[in-house]
C-alpha cells in the first residue's frame, strides 16, 4: 500500500489546485492552478507521443538520492544540493543513528517513476496490474465535470513551461470557459524561476506574477476592490518585443498567414513543387539548455543560448528578410506532406528567428509520433484549438512505407515578434524522410 499512496503523491501533487475544485466543495471560492497540467499524458510524459524517458530517469535519480540519503545522486539537483540540506538525521531517541538507517533501508525498494511511466504507453490505457488506473486518473481533465461554474480560475503558466504546460493552461482555460476565468502565459520556465527572452534585463524571473495572484486571491476570496476584475481575460508575454499584450480571448489573434517550404530552400508565399530528402543524424539533439531541464529538477537560467549552427544540420527553409516586424501569437501549425520509409518515425520541427546579423534564436517546437497521425475532434472536457490527438490504442496506425501522408504537427505555443530584416526559418528533423 505504501507503494501505491507514493505514486499518487508523486503525479498528483503538481495539479492540487485543480483537484480541490473538482472537490466541488462550497468552500472552495477561487483557484490558481500554476505552472500546472491538464492532461498528463501529453502535457508532460508523452509530448507528440514520445516518452519523455530522461524525464523520470532524472525524477527518478533525484528519488534515490533523497530516499537512501545518497548526496552523490543529488548533484545536479539545484533543490537539493544546497550545503545546508544535510539529509536525514537521528532523532533524539536514536543514539547510535540505527533507527535513521533502519528508516533509509525501509525505501529501497520505493516506487520509482520510469517504472510506472512506461506503462502508460497509449493515453487513458489502464495499467497492466491496474486496468481503472490510467492517465486520465492523473489528469485534471478527467475531473472537470466536477468544477462548479461560478469558481474563478487563474491559469498561469510559461512559453518554456516545460514539454507542453502552456498547453495545459490554454486547455484548461478553454474547457471551463463558464467559470469566470483569466489565462496569464509569460516569459518563464517551470515554475517562473527564470526569464526565458534572449532580450531579457535579468536571468531571473519577474516575481510580480505572485503580485498578481495575490489581487486574484484578494478580489475572490477578500472582496477588494483592486482592479484585478476589469483585466482583460488573456494576458501574453510577447518575446523580442518584451512587452505585455492582452486578449478577449484564445487564440489571440483570428487572421491565419500561410507559408510554404520549397525545394529551393525558401520559405515563401506561393508553393512550390519537388522533394526534399533527409537522413537523420542522432547526434544533432538541442542541448541541454531547453524548456525540459526545468521540470525534471535542473537548474537553468540561460535558455537556448547555444541554439546557434543546430538547424544547419536539419532540413530547413528560410523567409526572405522581413520588411516589417512579424507577429506570431498562438499555436503554429506545420501541414507536411512527407513519405517515410519507415512505419514509424519521430517527427520534430522548430521555428527559429534568424536575426540580420546572423544571430539564431528558437522561438519554439512541434513533436509527433506519426502512428499517432490521426486526428480526432476534441472532447469537451480537453477543449484544444489545434490538431489534437488521443493518443489511444486502437488510434495506432503504422505509417505505409514509401507512400506520401499529409500530417499535421502544432507547434507549442508562442508569442513572439521578428524584427524587421529577420528571417524565420522552419526546420525539421526525424529518421529517413522525403518531403514534397
Amino acid at each position: 500500500m505504501r507503494r501505491q499512496s507514493r505514486r499518487h503523491r508523486d503525479l498528483l501533487s503538481r495539479a492540487a489546485a485543480d483537484f480541490l475544485a473538482s472537490t466541488g466543495h462550497p468552500s472552495v471560492k477561487a483557484v490558481a492552478p500554476l505552472f500546472s497540467v491538464w492532461d498528463t499524458y501529453s502535457d508532460n510524459y508523452y509530448p507528440g507521443g514520445l516518452q519523455c524517458s530522461s524525464l523520470t530517469e532524472l525524477y527518478d535519480r533525484q528519488a534515490a538520492g533523497l530516499d537512501l540519503n545518497r548526496k552523490d545522486l543529488l548533484v545536479d539537483a539545484a533543490y537539493f544540493n544546497h550545503p545546508d540540506f544535510i539529509g536525514p538525521q537521528p532523532v533524539d531517541d536514536d543514539t547510535d543513528g540505527s533507527l535513521v538507517q533502519a528508516a533509509i533501508e525501509e525505501h529501497a525498494a520505493n516506487f520509482r517513476q520510469s517504472e510506472l511511466m512506461a506503462d502508460f504507453r497509449f493515453r487513458e490505457d489502464g495499467l497492466p496490474y491496474d486496468p481503472n488506473y490510467s492517465s486520465a486518473s492523473i489528469s485534471p481533465y478527467k475531473y472537470a465535470e466536477s468544477v462548479r461554474p461560478d469558481v474563478p480560475f487563474l491559469s498561469v503558466s510559461g512559453w518554456y513551461d516545460g514539454a507542453g504546460y502552456a498547453n495545459g493552461a490554454i486547455a484548461r482555460f478553454l474547457t471551463l470557459h463558464q467559470n469566470p476565468h483569466h489565462l496569464v502565459l509569460g516569459p518563464w520556465d517551470h515554475g517562473a524561476r527564470s526569464h526565458v527572452s534572449p532580450w531579457r534585463e535579468r536571468p531571473e524571473a519577474d516575481r510580480r506574477i505572485f503580485d498578481l495572484v495575490l489581487r486574484f486571491m484578494d478580489t475572490h476570496l477578500m472582496g477588494m476592490d483592486n482592479g484585478f476584475a476589469s483585466l482583460a481575460p488573456v494576458h501574453v508575454y510577447s518575446m523580442h518585443d518584451e512587452c505585455w499584450k492582452s486578449f478577449a480571448s484564445w487564440p489571440p489573434f483570428k487572421q491565419e498567414s500561410r507559408l510554404f517550404p520549397r525545394i529551393d530552400g525558401k520559405l515563401a508565399g506561393t508553393p512550390g513543387s519537388g522533394i526534399s530528402g533527409y537522413q537523420v543524424n542522432p547526434a544533432i539533439g538541442t542541448g541541454l539548455h531547453t524548456r525540459y531541464e526545468r521540470i525534471s529538477g535542473i537548474a537553468n537560467s540561460d535558455y537556448y543560448d547555444d541554439w546557434g549552427g543546430r538547424t544547419a544540420r536539419m532540413l530547413s527553409w528560410d523567409s526572405e528578410p522581413l520588411e516589417t516586424p512579424l507577429e506570431i501569437a498562438g499555436h503554429v501549425v506545420l501541414d507536411l506532406n512527407v513519405t517515410l520509409d519507415k512505419p514509424d518515425a519521430a517527427l520534430f520541427v522548430y521555428l527559429t528567428e534568424v536575426e540580420a546579423d546572423g544571430a539564431e534564436r528558437y522561438i519554439t517546437e512541434g513533436i509527433l509520433r506519426a502512428v499517432h497521425r490521426k486526428e480526432e475532434t476534441p472532447p469537451e472536457n480537453a477543449r484544444a484549438t489545434w490538431p489534437w490527438r488521443s493518443f489511444r490504442r486502437e488510434n495506432l496506425a503504422p505509417a505505409p512505407v514509401g507512400t506520401a501522408l499529409q500530417v499535421r504537427i502544432p507547434l507549442l505555443p508562442i508569442a513572439w515578434s521578428l524584427a524587421a530584416g529577420s528571417r524565420l526559418r522552419l526546420s525539421v528533423a526525424a529518421p529517413t524522410l522525403t518531403i514534397s
